[in-house]
Order: C-alpha cells, then structure tokens, then sequence
C-alpha cells in the first residue's frame, strides 16, 4: 500500500466546476489527502467503487471517532457535538447500536404512507406557489418554489401553528442562503442554535399535549420498551428538516437548470410526463444535491484504491463523483432521463441510507413537471456564466436561480 498523495486541488475551482476537477481525481489520484487542523487528516475518495465500499462497510467506517480509537472525554464529546451543527444525537452520526434503535424509533413515525398522504398537499402548494410567480412574470425559482415548498411541508409534517411559521420560514431558509455570504458559518452556526432552542420547546409542547403530526409519533414510538429522548427527539427533529428540504430544495432547482441546459431532455418530458419517474433518479445522478455526506472514521488501517487510510483517518465519500464516475455510467456527463440501469448513490447507501428519500423524490416528482406544463418558455433572466452556487463542499445547491417565465 502506498501513501495517499496530498490533494492538489483548488476550492474555488472546485466549487466552479466540481466535475471536472472530480474526473481528474479519479483518473489521476482517486485517494488523496487534505489536511483539516485541528481535524484529522481526510481522504478524498472519488471513484464509485470505493465510495461504495465505505458507505456500505459499517466494521470498517463509522462515525462516532472513540469507535476509532479515540478517546471519548468530555471535550472530544463537546467538539464531536459542536462540529456537527447539533446532529451528533442522531442516527446519521451514530454507530450501531444506538443507530438501529434510533432509526427504528423514527422510522415507526416516518412511514412510507404518511409521506404518500402529503401529496394532494403537495400539489395544492406547488399550484400556490406557481400562480404566485405566473403573475410577477420573472421569479427567482429557489425562493419562489423550491425552497418554500419543503419548508411548508416539514411544517406541515411537525404540525407547527401557522403563527410561528413566519420566523421559522426566515430562520431555516436564512440557514440554507447563510452559506453564500460572508461568514457564513458564524451565521449558521446561530441560525442552527435558534432552530435547536425551537425544536426544544416544540417537543416539550407535544409530550405535554399530543397531536396528529409526526413529532408526536416519533415521542409515542416505542421499541423493546426504549423511547426517544429529549435530545434526540430534538436532533431527530432537526434532521428530517434538513434532510427533508436541502436535498429537496437543491434537486428542483438545480434539476430545473440541467434541464434549461438540455432543452431537448426538457421537452422530452414535458411531451412525456410519465418519465418523470426515471427523470428524477437521472437529476439526482447528474445534480447530486448532496455532493458529500458526513464523514467516517477508519476503524483500522484500510486499502482502497492502492493507498492506505490509517487507522483514525476521515474518509470522505464523494458521493457527487461516484454518480459521474465513467467505468459505471456512461457518458456520465451527458442528460439522459431515459437512463438505465441507473444505480446512483444520491441517497447513499446501506445503514445509513437516507429516510428522507422518498419524501424529496414525491416533491420532485409534482414540482418539475407542474412547473414545466405552466412555463414552457421559461429561460434564464441573466446570462448563463452568472449562476451563483453556494459555497459548500458537502452540498450542490443554487444560491439564486432568477427566470423569465412569459
């Protein structure tokens, strides 16, 4: 085994043009590190097979670091919280045990059916919000539609009162546009603390008195006598709002894009609606709204790639070069809603895949083509070398995406 070579690659080139510096990695360097002080050192691992390989190996990868060798004292248990934004006491940053007992908990409340039964909502919100922009005539897209929609439906899910929405509407979104401006971090970081303090008293009011929303079944959910406690109904809270709208938000915008790129795609389902199914599953390959997902720590010294991952070491799954990878999609970079098989990673994979899913893929799959039968000449309102993308590494989402829709 070799020693992973020191990433060469530049953030803001990156950020510009994450595909192409990804197909470099993977033909050149497919394992590279990138020093984080006072993080460990992280691999960057950019080929669909190894990418694979540490979201499905749980023995190997995990995501608590005293399950890696170090040392759970009250300070690396602090920083371990700090540097997570809240979600350390959640099933996505825990190991197993506590991972299958948290997921079943908030699993038995986050049904398959309670998801379908949004969708009359769901399109009775797109519409709302599609007559809003029809009659303006030009509308920035992500504030017009795609960030408000999963926004409204979380709401709707936690069953919060219509005269608390407004500050927690300017709060959760103001965390999702925080990451385009200066200090960004600081800014969320206070955002993230406020939404917290919320969720807290939330939850106080829904074991005081329950109702018919998801927070409730997630404080009735019981299993082998063991519930959910405060924190975790907390963090638990605050995962499905972010899971359930960053992903959502950056798949209708940045999907919308791709097909305003690829006009032919475009009216391709617009003349077909029932390929909108396929279409989905081929923006989120071709978009990967979530480029990055939390990393793992190697358990033991590790091989992928011909390059050793110490023991302690993060491996960071680029999720986002996998679905672009070319031994496994071909022609990754061109559009194709037809695509198949299409075995994309946009969810992730194994344990840890997320349960947020098939709540993005229903919002997907009523927003895109609504917009598309209102708006069949909608184009961009500012030249195309001007769209502005956050600046996150983790996530792949328009800062802004302004249409002319007459």
């Amino acid at each position: 085994m070799r020693e992973a070579p020191i990433a060469t690659f530049n953030a803001k080139t990156y950020l510009a043009d994450p595909y192409a510096e990804l197909a470099r990695l993977r033909r050149e360097t497919p394992v590279v590190r990138v020093k984080r002080r006072p993080m460990p050192d992280s691999y960057f691992i950019t080929r669909y097979d190894d990418v694979l390989a540490v979201l499905r190996d749980d023995d190997r990868f995990v995501h608590e670091p005293w399950n890696a060798g170090k040392p759970r004292t009250r300070f690396n248990q602090w920083f371990h919280k700090w540097t997570n934004l809240g979600l350390s006491d959640t099933m996505i940053l825990r190991d197993a045990p506590d991972h299958r007992r948290l997921r079943g908990l908030v699993h038995q409340a986050f049904t398959p059916a309670r998801v379908e039964a949004l969708s009359a909502r769901m399109t009775q919100l797109v519409e709302r919000m599609l007559d809003a922009m029809q009659a303006e005539g030009r509308a920035d897209l992500v504030k017009g539609l795609a960030l408000p929609l999963p926004i409204t439906v979380i709401c709707d899910l936690m069953g919060m009162a219509e005269d608390e929405r407004p500050i927690f509407y300017r709060q959760a979104g103001g965390a999702v546009e925080a990451e385009s401006q200066a200090f960004g971090m600081v800014r969320i970081m206070f955002r993230v603390a406020w939404i917290a303090r919320y969720f807290r008293g939330l939850v106080n009011r829904r074991r005081a008195v329950r109702g018919d929303d998801l927070l409730s079944a997630m404080i009735a959910a019981e299993e082998n006598g063991q519930r959910l406690t405060t924190d975790e109904l907390v963090g638990s809270t605050f995962l499905l709002l972010f899971a359930g709208y960053e992903t959502t938000v950056n798949l209708i915008s940045s999907g919308l894009l791709a097909l305003l790129d690829h006009p032919e795609q475009m009216e391709r389902l617009r003349r077909d609606p029932s390929l909108i199914d396929a279409a989905v599953e081929e923006l989120l390959r071709y978009t990967s709204p979530v480029q990055i997902p939390p990393p793992r720590y190697a358990r033991e010294d590790v091989e992928l790639s011909g390059v050793r991952i110490p023991r302690g070491g993060l491996a960071v799954a680029a999720i986002a070069s996998a679905n672009h990878d070319e031994t496994r999609f071909p022609d990754p970079e061109k559009l194709d809603l037809g695509r198949s098989p299409n075995k994309h990673l946009g969810f992730g994979f194994g344990s840890h895949y997320c349960l947020g899913a098939p709540l993005a893929r229903l919002e997907a799959r009523i927003a895109i083509p609504a917009f598309l039968q209102r708006f069949p000449n909608a184009r961009l309102a500012i030249p195309r070398d001007q769209v502005r993308w956050r600046k996150s590494l983790s996530l792949r989402g328009l800062a802004e995406l302004p249409l002319e829709l007459r």
